[in-house]
């Protein structure tokens, strides 16, 4: 069916586009950037030498160097969905007598979420510098493994602390280093790590209130309408019971921009909520992404490299102490003379 394969195309841009961006803003030796090189391996013989260079210098400037176009990107898709949810969404819902209340809570996450996605982009994350880098010290132990003491970092020419990582888009060392987001343009590091969790967890609550509003909405349509008691005549002249698949065309086709942005909110609350449960598991295990990247790679170097008796000097998470403390800790991230108050 038409419909049914542009939708699916639809899906399909929607879902490549996501992986694109988590390929290309993730570490080069992930499974889905291995899957990517071996595409472009096989791709080279069919593409012209001068269109991939231009085409892996396009990407390199995108994701490899502070620009402010996910942010344009960022704020066109929320207007983009903010604007069909307003211009047609609540104005059938208001016909229907939809909870005024219910029918506001998206524009009151988007507030909410707009104050700490500026937050999260103007904060400075932790940048270490030879001026505060004697306090950056004292604030985690180096746990000798994933951290080892006077590491020099070459290019800002500091002592590196632990838990810090120098970020080659930002071009500086980061205290409690997470990861940097094209999203914000900034990193992710102890300093506004709340934020982005805020943040994060707003932009999912506005992705599945806007699908379950515009889900009820059409639902609501059905019902009111009993399509499903009804029938149709297909092209060979036989008739049917009105079925799903239909129905979703007759959606489709008589409300063609509310489907099309209910299809991306669905899909992005999925996506988004995925990321929040991994986020939450690092926050409540005291681990960022880059120690928990680094971990697994220790692990499984140390399971192919290491004898059997030698085994108990695999990586074991030191910052962890509980729940609480760990949420706590994000929240306030501790400083020098509280870690000296400690000790």
């Amino acid at each position: 069916m038409d419909f049914l394969a542009l939708f699916i195309i639809y899906l399909l841009l929607v879902l490549a586009s996501v992986v694109l961006v988590c390929i290309y803003s993730g570490r080069k030796q992930s499974f889905p950037a291995r899957g990517l090189s071996c595409i472009t391996q096989v791709s080279s013989s069919v593409i012209p030498t001068r269109l991939q260079r231009a085409t892996q210098r396009v990407l390199h400037r995108l994701f490899h160097t502070r620009s402010c176009l996910f942010i344009v990107l960022h704020l066109a898709l929320q207007v983009a969905v903010y604007g069909e949810y307003t211009w047609e969404v609540f104005g059938y819902c208001q016909e229907m007598e939809f909870s005024i209340h219910y029918l506001l809570l998206p524009y009151l996450l988007l507030a909410v979420n707009m104050g700490f996605f500026i937050l999260c982009s103007v904060t400075n994350p932790g940048i270490i510098t030879q001026s505060n880098q004697e306090s950056f010290l004292k604030a985690y132990a180096y746990d000798g493994v994933m951290f080892q003491k006077s590491t020099m970092c070459p290019t800002c020419n500091v002592e590196k602390p632990a838990r810090s990582k120098h970020c080659s888009v930002c071009n500086n060392c980061i205290h409690r280093f997470d990861h940097h987001c094209v999203w914000i343009n900034n990193c992710i590091g102890a300093f506004n790590t709340r934020y982005f969790l805020i943040y994060l967890f707003t932009l999912t609550a506005m992705a599945a209130n806007l699908a379950i509003i515009t889900t009820a909405f059409l639902i609501q349509v059905v019902l009111l309408s009993n399509m499903m008691l009804g029938s149709y005549i297909d092209d060979q002249g036989q008739e049917h019971a009105v079925e799903i698949l239909f129905l979703i065309q007759h959606l489709f086709l008589t409300f063609p921009r509310i489907v099309f942005m209910l299809g991306f909110v669905i899909v992005l609350s999925l996506v988004l909520g995925a990321y929040c449960c991994f986020t939450l598991y690092l926050a409540l295990t005291n681990q960022t992404s880059n120690e928990w990247y680094k971990s697994r790679s220790y692990e499984c170097s140390c399971c192919q490299a290491l004898l059997p008796h030698d085994r108990h000097t695999v990586y074991r998470n030191v910052y962890s102490q509980g729940v609480w403390v760990n949420l706590k800790e994000i929240f306030k991230p501790p400083t020098s003379s509280e870690k000296k108050k400690k000790t």
